[in-house]
């Protein structure tokens, strides 16, 4: 029903234009007549007001606890798609910013990692400068298309910490172009709308995230004065984002609820799709505890640079770890004698060495991932077991 009522307003953007270009009406003439008689705000308004819907969205859960989780969540969505689509929306002037931190998540959300996004466009090109410093992991993605719409994002260009080329003070510098320029290099394509950069932590309470900015290459100082179509798109944007990624999660989470309790792997069409690292094996599911319940999860890792996992709430938002433990890596789980993990997801601390603890709720998403599997490994679906809390072995 969304995505046909999303289709419709393209239609309807699509004959406004038309009607106005009967009347002599020029592109210009219909943004600053949207923006003067308050119809770019009251659109803006109207599809808030419709994101909302995605909070009944065939399997969420209705209790009070999690619609308020859930109001909160579009809220979070609200004030970050603001500063990506409006404040920070100049793709001739980007800046890099936190679309996803502790306080806005989204999709599965992984806390070892560290994530930067900023607007660009095929039509530039740019340069990025930065210092690696101790994450263990950094990696750098062109996307194209917008996330949170219909249309969501795809691959285009890669460079990673492994191929990226420092200097002896640990700088370096990128180059994003069509064409392939420098020894550090970043594609870009006519559609390409976005720059990520992905920080993994083997051990995030060790580690220092690297120090990063980005620069238009056509010399400029400062951005442009904004304008009534900056802003009008912009809201737009802001809009489909608030509507479009919570319709996109949800759709996910009700698909998980089929294997509550495992962890069998995830299409990796689909999470690519979604701007998913295509070097991560993901493996998304649905939990579902009752108070005297745990859910035993083991595995023997295979030979891969890093791994994690985590547990969110039904909206895929990460559970709230800046005060709780609700993820576990490869740098920071403790092991069994033969290199194996047993990792404990209960509601209270069974004083296990790997315990996660899932805040007060009992039910939810996860995943488990595999990062950049080496030495020809291949990829081990975990184990996973229900059992009485009462069973629970001290360890």
């Amino acid at each position: 029903m969304q995505k046909l009522l999303f289709v419709f307003l393209a239609i309807s953007n699509f004959f406004r234009k038309i009607r106005y270009s009967i009347f002599g009406l020029n592109e210009d003439d219909i943004y600053d007549k949207r923006i003067v008689s308050g119809k770019s705000w009251e659109d803006y308004c109207d599809k808030l007001k419709l994101a909302g819907t995605n909070l009944k969205y065939a399997g969420a859960p209705q209790d009070a606890f999690s619609q308020a989780e859930g109001i909160r969540y579009l809220t979070r969505l609200t004030r970050v798609s603001l500063e990506a689509f409006v404040e920070y929306a100049d793709p001739s002037f980007p800046v890099f910013k936190r679309m996803v931190h502790k306080t806005v998540k989204m999709g599965a959300d992984n806390p070892d990692n560290y994530y930067f996004n900023a607007q660009i466009s095929g039509a530039f090109e740019y340069r990025i400068r930065g210092k690696r410093n101790t994450a263990h992991y950094i990696g750098f993605f062109t996307q194209n298309g917008s996330y949170g719409t219909t249309g969501g994002l795809s691959p285009c260009g890669v460079l990673e910490g492994s191929d990226l080329q420092l200097e002896k003070d640990g700088s370096f510098e990128i180059i994003l172009s069509k064409e392939k320029k420098g020894k550090n290099w970043l594609k870009l394509e006519s559609d390409t709308g976005l720059v990520m950069v992905r920080q993994t932590f083997y051990d995030r309470f060790k580690e220092v995230a690297a120090e990063i900015h980005i620069e238009n290459l056509d010399g400029r100082k400062s951005p442009d004065p904004i304008t009534p179509k900056m802003i009008d798109e912009g809201l737009k944007m802001a809009s489909m984002f608030v509507a479009g990624a919570p319709l996109l999660f949800a759709k996910w989470a009700k698909g998980f609820k089929k294997h509550v309790n495992q962890l069998p792997q995830f299409d990796p069409k689909i999470s690519n799709a979604a701007g998913g690292d295509a070097n991560i094996i993901y493996y998304h599911s649905y939990w579902n505890l009752k108070e005297e319940e745990a859910l035993i999860i083991t595995v023997n890792p295979p030979d891969c640079d890093s791994w994690n996992f985590q547990l969110n709430n039904y909206w895929m938002e990460s559970l709230d770890y800046r005060y709780h433990t609700i993820c576990i890596s490869k740098g920071t789980a403790q092991y069994e004698a033969d290199g194996s993990v047993r990792i404990v997801v209960a509601h209270r601390d069974p004083g296990h060495k790997n315990w996660l603890d899932t805040c007060d709720h009992f039910e939810g998403t996860m995943c488990w991932r595999w990062y950049r599997l080496e030495n020809g490994a291949k990829a081990i679906q975990p184990n996973c077991e229900v059992v009485p809390f009462h069973t629970l072995k001290a360890v």
